[in-house]
């Protein structure tokens, strides 16, 4: 695996990605933190859902013209204007932290003027990954950067709570705006892009309605890559317990900002783990469906279990698990649609994938944050996790095409 590292360009990416990503999981964090610090225990279920919402409204209104923008012109370019973009909005969000303005608004504005310039990065970032290197290593490359991003979200939360604890959360900010700028470095020492000018080349032509639709319809005739959006976005819907975290780390554990930094970072722990133990076989996995369900599975039933737990260790373990079978389920998502995607309709799947891998995490976080300001923190995390599972089931049983599916080794391996 990793022997893809020999070829430059994505050698360039990699280590430039694998230092933004540790910036942006602290980012992430902080955001959480900073907003229940400014607003009263009573309002802390709403307030963090809302922070949910701002960053799903974006991206769910920018990801198909995202989609497009990645198939029609310069990935290297989109890129460079999103990494731009959030060096800037961090940038903001760290003068507004050091300046000690109290009011939530603010924070919020600046998280969705990061989501919506965010929403253009991943069609244009997973695209050009297998624009880098040859198909036959296509394979090799998606489990590396899974692999990265598990480790960069790992370090990204244990460090944002290390700076919030000793500093405050202006400095997290600050590293993340610092971050960006190693992508951008990375993207201007490429050489040799044939494949990118080719797209320019056709960019009149694609970037339209009719090629936003395309998409779409591509997504949606496909039933197995259908279904696998699907079910992401439901399991992350009802599971996304996330956002309640500075909740359970102030008011229910009391563990503080680095508690709260190692609880955020314990789904990472879990899904490196994971993405570790996946790595020598996970092209040889014959019925992928069948794996990937099972995984779905056992992420709804962890959620639960962290719902009950009323110690620190038990919610650190259930996290953990919960974040090693959702990188399970990443992996072979994100192998099985790379592979059964053309280059010409990747920028666009992704895309649209893009509604339902970010829209639903976000859209949970908000509909977590009203159930936990309604019912309480503890009903709300474990009546999301039974949510997971009945959506799960459901799922699978009017989705042969998911369920059924297998991947024989050849066919991945050369994939």
């Amino acid at each position: 695996m990793l022997s893809v590292l020999r070829h430059r360009n994505y050698r360039l990416l990699w280590i430039g990605l694998m230092l933004s990503f540790t910036g942006s999981f602290m980012q992430s964090a902080s955001l959480l933190w900073h907003v229940s610090l400014l607003v009263p225990a009573s309002e802390k279920g709403w307030a963090l859902g809302l922070v949910g919402l701002v960053r799903a409204g974006p991206v769910m209104l920018f990801s198909l013209v995202a989609g497009v923008t990645a198939d029609a012109f310069d990935r290297r370019r989109v890129m460079l204007f999103t990494q731009t973009g959030g060096t800037l909005a961090a940038a903001a969000l760290a003068l507004l932290a050091f300046s000690g303005v109290r009011a939530t608004w603010p924070v919020y504005v600046l998280a969705a003027l990061s989501a919506a310039v965010g929403a253009f990065d991943p069609p244009a970032r997973h695209s050009m990954v297998a624009m880098l290197v040859p198909r036959e290593e296509l394979a090799a490359a998606v489990n590396l950067n899974s692999a990265m991003v598990q480790a960069t979200s790992v370090v990204g939360p244990a460090a944002a709570g290390l700076l919030i604890a000793h500093g405050g959360v202006g400095w997290a900010y600050a590293a993340n705006s610092l971050s960006f700028l190693f992508v951008v470095a990375a993207l201007l020492m490429m050489r040799g892009l044939p494949a990118v000018d080719r797209h320019v080349q056709h960019a009149r032509d694609q970037f339209s309605f009719a090629a936003a639709r395309a998409g779409l319809r591509y997504v949606f005739d496909h039933p197995l890559i259908r279904s696998t959006m699907l079910i992401d976005f439901f399991a992350t819907f009802f599971a996304s317990a996330m956002a309640l975290l500075p909740i359970f780390a102030q008011d229910v554990l009391h563990v503080g900002a680095r508690g709260y930094g190692m609880l955020a970072a314990a789904p990472a722990v879990g899904a490196s783990i994971a993405t570790l133990a996946m790595l020598p076989f996970a092209a040889r996995i014959e019925r992928q469906g069948a794996v990937l369900v099972a995984a779905v599975l056992l992420y709804g039933t962890a959620t639960i279990v962290f719902g009950l737990s009323h110690t620190f260790w038990l919610t650190f373990a259930c996290l953990a698990v919960s974040g090693s079978a959702d990188a399970v389920n990443t992996i072979i998502r994100n192998l099985v649609r790379q592979l059964e995607t053309p280059d010409a309709m990747r920028g666009r799947m992704i895309g649209v994938n893009m509604l339902f891998f970010m829209g639903g995490p976000q859209l949970g976080e908000l509909e977590a944050g009203l159930v936990a300001q309604w019912f309480g923190a503890r009903l709300s995390v474990i009546t999301g996790g039974v949510g997971c599972l009945v959506a799960t089931a459901v799922l699978a049983v009017t989705s042969p095409a998911l369920w059924t599916y297998r991947s024989s080794r050849k066919r991945s391996v050369a994939g």
